[in-house]
Formats: C-alpha cells, sequence, structure tokens
C-alpha cells in the first residue's frame, strides 16, 4: 500500500509540473500569436492610412466592429480568399519564433523526464548499495542493526533481509554454544578417562612380578592406546573450543622434518623403517613449530604404517604463492574408497595399521588448516600414498 502511494504521489507530481509547463507553454504560444496579428493588421491598416488619409475613419470603424460587434473574430466576406490568398501563405511569418517555442517546449520535457528518471534511478542506486553494504557487513561479522529508510519499493526487500539475517545471527549462536558443549563434554570425557587408565596402569605393574607377562603386556598396550586417544580428544576439545594457541612465527622447514623425524626414531627403528629427507636450500615458513611438528609426525607415521620396513620420504619446494611439502611412501597406497573420509575423525581405512584411533589425520588436517595451509590425501603413480601439505604465503 505504501509502496503504491509513493508511486501516485511521484506521478501526481511529474503529471503537476507538466501540466504548469504546457499552460505556460500555450500561454506564451497565444500570446506570441497575438503579438504577431497585431503586428500584422498595424502593417496593413498602416500602409492603408498613409495612402488614403481619408480611409483611417473606416478602418477604425472596422475594428472597432470586429473587436466589440463581432467579439466570435466571423467575418461578414472572405475579402482575402477572393484576392487570391490562403493561409498557408502566412505560416512564413513568425516560423523561426514558431520554431524557437517549440524546442523549448521539447527540451523543458525532455529535461523534465530525464530529471525524474535520473532522480528516480540515482534514489534506487543509493538504496541497493545501502543494502549491499549491509550484507558484506553481515559477511565481516560488523553489521549492526538494519535502520529503517522509509517505506518505498525495496522496504519488503530490505525487511527480509533484515529477517534473514537475524535468523543467521541466531543459527550461528546456538551452532557456537552447540560447538563449545561438544567441546566441553569432550574434553570432561578425556579427563575422566585418565584417572582409570592411570589406576590401571599402576595395577599392571604391580601385578608384573607373578603373571604371564604376554598378558601384561597386551594389557599395557591397550592402556597406551588408551592414553594416546585421552591426549588426543584433549587436543581436539581444545581446538574445537579455540582455546589452542598457535604462535606463528618464521620456521625452516628442513629444521621442521628433522625435528619430526627425530621425535619418531625408536618408532621407525623398531618397525624396521626409515626415513629421508631431501635438503633443499633455506625455506621458511610461518607456523607454530611444535604443533606443526606434530602434524608432520602424525603424517610421518601414517606412511610408516602403510609401509612397515620401506623408507618415508619427504621434499619440499616453494613458490611466490605457497611452500609445498611432500611426505610419501613406496607401499599399496590408499584404498580409494578410504580418500575422501582420510581426515573424518574417528575414520580408519582398510590398510590402517593395528592400535590405531582414526585421530592423528584428523588432528594434522586442523593444525595445517588452522595456520593458512591445505592438505591432501592421494596415491603415486609410481605407487604408495602421499601427502601433499601447502602453507600459502598471503
Amino acid at each position: 500500500m505504501n509502496s503504491r502511494k509513493n508511486i501516485l504521489v511521484t506521478s501526481g507530481l511529474v503529471l503537476g509540473v507538466s501540466l504548469i509547463a504546457v499552460t505556460i507553454a500555450v500561454w506564451l504560444v497565444s500570446y506570441h500569436y497575438s503579438r504577431v496579428s497585431f503586428d500584422l493588421l498595424n502593417a496593413v491598416c498602416g500602409e492603408m492610412a498613409e495612402k488614403e488619409p481619408e480611409s483611417r475613419s473606416l478602418i477604425a470603424a472596422a475594428l472597432k466592429e470586429y473587436t466589440e460587434g463581432n467579439p466570435d473574430g466571423v467575418i461578414q466576406e472572405d475579402v482575402l480568399s477572393k484576392l487570391g490568398y490562403q493561409v498557408s501563405d502566412f505560416s512564413g511569418i513568425g516560423y523561426r519564433q514558431n520554431f524557437f517555442f517549440a524546442a523549448v517546449g521539447l527540451a523543458a520535457g525532455i529535461i523534465l523526464f530525464l530529471f525524474t528518471f535520473l532522480y528516480r534511478n540515482r534514489v534506487e542506486i543509493l538504496r541497493i548499495r545501502a543494502l549491499a553494504d549491509y550484507l558484506e557487513q553481515v559477511n565481516s561479522g560488523k553489521a549492526l542493526i538494519l535502520s529503517a529508510s522509509g517505506e518505498d519499493e525495496f522496504s519488503k526487500l530490505e525487511d527480509e533481509i533484515y529477517k534473514t539475517v537475524t535468523f543467521l545471527y541466531q543459527t550461528k549462536e546456538q551452532a557456537v554454544q552447540a560447538k563449545n558443549d561438544f567441546a566441553e563434554n569432550l574434553s570432561n570425557i578425556a579427563h575422566q578417562i585418565k584417572t582409570p587408565i592411570t589406576a590401571m596402569s599402576l595395577s599392571v605393574q604391580r601385578m608384573r612380578p607373578g603373571f604371564d607377562g604376554k598378558t601384561l603386556d597386551q594389557m599395557e598396550k591397550q592402556l597406551a592406546r588408551l592414553t594416546c586417544l585421552e591426549e588426543a580428544l584433549l587436543v581436539l576439545s581444545r581446538l574445537d573450543a579455540g582455546t589452542l594457541s598457535l604462535q606463528k612465527e618464521e620456521t625452516d622447514v628442513f629444521t621442521l622434518l628433522v625435528l619430526a623425524a627425530d621425535n619418531l626414531q625408536e618408532l621407525f627403528s623398531s618397525s624396521g623403517s626409515s626415513i629421508e629427507i631431501a635438503e633443499e636450500k633455506e625455506m621458511m615458513i610461518i607456523a607454530d613449530m611444535d604443533w606443526t611438528m606434530e602434524a608432520i609426525m602424525n603424517l610421518m607415521k601414517n606412511c610408516m604404517e602403510h609401509d612397515k620396513g620401506g623408507t618415508v620420504h619427504c621434499s619440499y619446494a616453494q613458490n611466490p604463492l605457497y611452500t609445498e611439502i611432500l611426505i610419501w611412501d613406496e607401499g599399496e597406497g590408499f584404498d580409494r574408497e578410504d580418500i575422501p573420509h582420510l581426515f573424518e575423525r574417528f575414520y580408519q581405512g582398510k590398510n590402517a595399521g593395528e592400535g590405531g584411533i582414526g585421530i592423528g589425520l584428523a588432528l594434522a588436517k586442523e593444525i595445517i588448516e588452522r595456520q593458512n595451509g591445505t592438505i591432501r590425501a592421494k596415491n603415486r603413480a609410481e605407487g604408495g600414498a602421499l601427502f601433499e601439505i601447502r602453507f600459502y604465503s598471503i
């Protein structure tokens, strides 16, 4: 209803201005033609009076009869037609003036139309720009309450945008709250698991002198697995809650890979595997040394588990856009069905190593992506599994 009222007001304004312009134009044209007629009649009468002075009285009487006794302007006898004149013979008189008035009227109409069109177009552009700016603020998380800008054709759109944004904010808050609750519950579970694990470990140590060593070894292995699970859950809960602080600083890639390999040396030796790191020129990335090393270790262990007794290879390269780290093995590679799910939490592929809990790759992905990086897993054409890591410079 309000938009229709707006249109009617605008149309009325344009029509009113147009009528005023037409009225003024008609009055000017009428005055002009009256002046032309007066000048023509004055010239004819002046010429007659000059040549026939006695005709002045006849001219005056005729003019008086025409202006008073014959107000409708109907002549008694068509003298000009009998003398061979037509209306078109007098149309040339004042032609330039007529053209001027017509041009002025047309120009005034065009200017009025263009002004109205451009003004309305300008108003629409400003409204669209205001709504676009508001949506940009929403995307950046800086949006304030959308203030009403009056009733127009965009009011309905503005109202729907505000409703949608309000709903999205509420949904986001609920999702964040649910995520925080989940992280808190995960952390509580991890802490609760820690106590019985510690107690069981102590019990196993006390039982060792009088029990079968093989059975106790199996128990210790499972307890170690539970300990790893508890530690991983604590890290994941901190990641989900956003409380895991990553200290971003310049880190040398070769140093990062060597330290990760050194921490896994005992594990590699016990499995009969080895690790080979190609040394290149110094290349720096902006990352947290400790947590990035943790992610790299998880990838190295995954390659080792897929190719026990083989060699895990590492290489790296750099270009203006990113620094790339490649970690691969020479084993059978990933099962094709597993590749889309490798970085999902608690997912264990068909070729997963014994004792895995399915968190290492998910944790590595979280750490790398939080440092402006990406990670991808695929099979090499020559055979073996490959992890491709990229840390972007921008």
